[in-house]
Parts: structure tokens; sequence; C-alpha cells
């Protein structure tokens, strides 16, 4: 596959009261075309900061991208969206690139009607007239799943439940039939049974757009039937970065194997206990010496608190940052 988005040693900060915030602490990833990466990790690790440097949707100040290139191919050629200006970056954003955000009911304009949300965007992009604009938007409504969508086209988004109001954000993310949606954490407002829907909803989007897709969350069992390759984060770094499958049946990271370790198992019929992960994450005040996760790891060894682990592969499609090697369960150095 081709690769669409071309992401380097990417590094974000936010100079606050308490101290620099060292969030994105050179992030380096791939986007293949057409597939499904998912970046997982908890609350905090720098997933939802990461997408966000790229698009200029970082708050400045306090936050600001300190390094990094992201190179994106573009049908007018591979541009880079950190060395971009606002300008160009509004005309990527929404146009070849559409971001759902976590919370519908704080992304919509309450004194518009999704109608007209939809519109501004397919106007804005595409230079649709206003009627065109009107159709398109009906029609977008029906294939996000909206019952009845020339009635819904005139409703505010108060009117509509929250997996209503997320189908709508998802529309205008897809109005222009980007070549990139990002999805940060979309399900995580929702009910179970509405989060079932959105992400069935997701993968028939994708199979018929044939849309490459980052989805953000922090739940692994989330990911297993919806994307190709999976990139976990920890302490604004990338600890491991692999194939679905592959991930799930030989994780290699400590924090990788927590994580899986925490999810019920429903297809297994032997009773255990949870796992959970012991310890905190790192306070990103500071700037890392050794490696974020040796606070909370069982494995960790001297070597580990002396340096960085960077990123090394493992297997074809596979990579770790990490000194231990779980399978043989000794140090990978010395």
């Amino acid at each position: 596959m081709d690769t669409i988005l071309q992401v380097r040693d990417l590094v974000t900060k936010f100079y606050t009261l308490d101290g620099v915030v060292h969030a994105v602490n050179g992030v380096s990833f791939d986007l293949q075309q057409g597939e499904t990466l998912a970046i997982v990790g908890e609350s905090g690790c720098g997933k939802s900061v990461t997408v966000l440097s790229l698009l200029g949707l970082i708050p400045s100040p306090p936050g600001r991208v300190e390094q990094g290139s992201a190179l994106f191919r573009t049908p007018f050629g591979q541009q880079d969206l950190l060395k971009l200006s606002r300008e160009e970056l509004r005309e990527i954003r929404g146009g070849q690139i559409g971001f759902v955000f976590q919370d519908p009911i704080s992304t919509l304009n309450p004194i518009l009607t999704v109608g007209e949300q939809i519109k501004e965007t397919l106007t804005r992009h595409l230079n649709l007239s206003q009627e065109e604009a009107r159709e398109r938007a009906i029609r977008l409504l029906a294939d996000v799943g909206i019952p009845d969508p020339e009635l819904r086209y005139k409703s505010y988004p108060f009117q509509l439940s929250g997996g209503m109001r997320q189908r709508v954000v998802i529309a205008i993310a897809i109005a222009c039939n980007p070549q990139i949606v990002i999805a940060d954490e979309p399900t995580t407002a929702l009910d179970v049974t509405v989060q079932a829907q959105i992400i069935d909803l997701f993968q028939r989007l994708r199979s018929a757009m044939g849309m490459t897709l980052i989805w953000i969350t922090h739940d692994l069992g989330v990911v297993a039937g919806l994307a190709d390759r999976v990139m976990v984060m920890y302490g604004g770094r990338v600890v491991e970065l692999a194939a679905v499958e592959e991930l799930y049946q030989n994780p290699q990271h400590p924090y990788t194997r927590g994580l899986l370790d925490a999810l019920p198992r429903l297809d297994s019929r032997e009773t255990r206990r949870l796992v959970s992960i012991q310890g905190a994450p790192p306070d990103l005040r500071l700037p890392l010496r050794h490696c974020p996760f040796a606070w909370r790891c069982n494995y960790a060894y001297d070597h580990c608190w002396q340096e960085i682990p960077e990123l090394v592969a493992t297997a074809p499609d596979h990579q770790v940052a990490c000194f231990y090697d779980l399978n043989k369960g000794a140090p990978r150095h010395g």
C-alpha cells in the first residue's frame, strides 16, 4: 500500500504556569492508504495531542509544536502539515482530512440547524451552490443512518439524541470525501448499544468509501475488529506498533500486555481475575530520562533507568520500544 501520511519525530509541549508539559515526545509513524490505524493508550498518554498537533488544533498558547514533520500526500503533491499556514490548514481540515471529535454536543453549533452546518463544509470546500449543498447534505444524513433525513436536516443539535448528534458529526467529517478521517474517541460519550452502532457505521463507510481512518481510543477491546494496525502510546511516546492480530496474539511490551490482561474475555470459559496496572502514569512536566513505564513495570532492570528505549523491529510488521524480551524472559541487551 502507498503511504499517505508520514510523521517523524513529532514533539509538542505545553508551557503552563505549573511548568512545561512534555505531551508528545518524538512520535513517528506511517499511515497507509486505505488502512485503519488505531492509536491506543490511557488518558494523558498523548494520543489526541498527536493528531491535533498535525492539524494545527493545539491551543497556542500554551501549546506549541516544537519539532517534527508530517508529510501528507495530497492531489497537488506532498505537503508538510507542520509547515503550512493557518489558512492552508483550514483548506485541508474538512476538505482532505475529516475530524470526528469526542463530544458531539460541544462540536456542533447550538444555534444552527444540522443541515446548515453540513452545508457550510460543502460550500467552503467543494464550491457547491446552496441547493446542491442542501441535496448532498440530506444524502449524507441518510448515508450515516439518520431516519427521515429531510426532517432532521432542519433540526437543531439539542433536538437529537447523542447517537444522532455523533452521526451528524460523522456526516460533516466525510462530506467532502476526505483522504483521511480521524476519529478521536467517537464512542466514549455514548452508551454501549449506540457505541456498537457507530463502530458498525464506520466499518460500512470505510468499505463503501475506501477511506483511510485513524481511530483514537483508550479501549483495546474496541479496535479488535476495526483496525488493521495498532499503535500503543505511553508517556507521549510510541511503545509498540504492530498489525492488530499480531499485537493481540504476541504483545511484546509490558504495558500492552497489561492493557490486554485488563480486558474481560467473553470467549473463554476460564475464570480469571482481571489484572490492573499498578501505579500512575509519569509526570510529563519532567523531561523523560529513562523508560517512561519503568516505574510500573515488573520487568524493569538497570538498563531501563539509564536511557529511553527506541522502537526496534522484532518482526516484519511489529515494532516495540522495550529493553526486555517478554518472549525469552530476558533482557534484549546485555
